[in-house]
């Protein structure tokens, strides 16, 4: 089978796999749809461990099962971390704390045509796609999830004012998101077309980042890597505020200590979604709530990949980018 391994962001191979044979409990899964994901055009993060096929916002078709729960034919979207659900963070309700679901991954990577699903994703991580959504809309599931996650831990509510810092894709699915429970948005970007975007999915202001902006929001999202971005988070958060990094610059970001202190700011990060979240975010694009169908903008054959990450990484006019293997 075909697989794309990254050895850098402009450096990706096809290369040819053994299919994976699956053992007791697992599925194969044809891949129908991958999404490139903005963590995996951070090349000083990525690089660590490349050569490696990447790729983890899969749908597909099972076209192999030792399973009970699943069969062949079915479509499915298939999560790369699922937790144990029996150590102390999960048991706490930090699931994505999780060593085992930091460990796990599926088999090799979702830029290829096949994966093997283990035991443990089968059984955790994989849901059944509505027949009403398409593989590309399901792609968005796991990035959905992650924004779910992070404004339910910033406890985002009605009333609230969000800024949110960066109007890529997953600053117009925190946008969506905020906007249903009832919060003013504002939305900053360095390129007029997205934020042309982030007016369309439902900002009521926007403001180009490279600009002075005089706004005080209770919580902000950082939704890009910029580190001057990550330092507008800190003159823009009102006392009592809460900042969320959903992005994270490759420095480390100082933090005004004095005004820290003296306005009881809190600083936080998020990583990855639960398993909840993922049950949640499938039932809001199922059900239309959430519109990712529009924030899909390229969709490309897996040979041209390389194509894919060059959108992602300029980031100009391009959204979502899904592969189609």
């Amino acid at each position: 089978m075909r697989v794309a391994k990254y050895y850098n962001n402009h450096d990706i191979r096809l290369e040819e796999y053994p299919k994976p044979e699956i053992g007791p409990g697992e599925i194969l899964v044809r891949v129908r749809a991958s999404g490139i994901c903005g963590t995996d055009v951070m090349e000083w993060y990525r690089i660590q461990k490349a050569p490696r096929v990447l790729g983890h916002e899969i749908t597909g078709e099972i076209v192999a099962s030792k399973s009970e729960k699943y069969r062949i034919g079915q479509r499915v979207f298939v999560s790369h971390h699922v937790p144990c659900n029996q150590c102390k963070y999960c048991l706490e309700g930090n699931h994505t704390a999780c060593n085992t679901l930091h460990e796990g991954n599926y088999d090799p990577g979702g830029y290829s045509e096949f994966v093997r699903v283990p035991r443990i994703n089968v059984e955790g991580g994989t849901y059944v796609l509505p027949a009403s959504m398409t593989y590309e809309e399901g792609t968005l599931i796991e990035p959905l999830a992650c924004a779910i996650r992070g404004q339910r831990l910033i406890q985002l509510k009605k009333g609230h004012t969000l800024l949110i810092v960066g109007s890529g894709v997953s600053g117009l699915l925190n946008i969506q998101l905020a906007k249903l429970q009832g919060t003013t948005v504002f939305a900053t970007d360095i390129h007029e077309y997205r934020l042309r975007k982030a007016k369309e999915f439902g900002a009521d202001q926007v403001f180009f980042a490279n600009q002075p902006l005089e706004v005080r929001a209770d919580r902000v999202i950082l939704c890009t890597g910029a580190l001057e971005a990550a330092a507008q988070t800190f003159a823009c958060i009102d006392r009592k505020g809460v900042i969320l990094f959903f992005a994270i610059p490759k420095e480390d970001v100082p933090i005004p200590i004095l005004d820290f202190w003296r306005n009881e700011i809190t600083v936080t990060s998020t990583y990855g979604a639960a398993p909840v979240d993922l049950e949640k975010s499938l039932d809001l694009i199922q059900h239309r709530k959430v519109n990712v169908k529009d924030a899909i903008t390229h969709m490309l054959p897996l040979e041209r990949i390389q194509e894919g990450f060059n959108l992602v990484v300029e980031g100009k006019e391009s959204l979502k980018v899904v592969l189609t293997p």
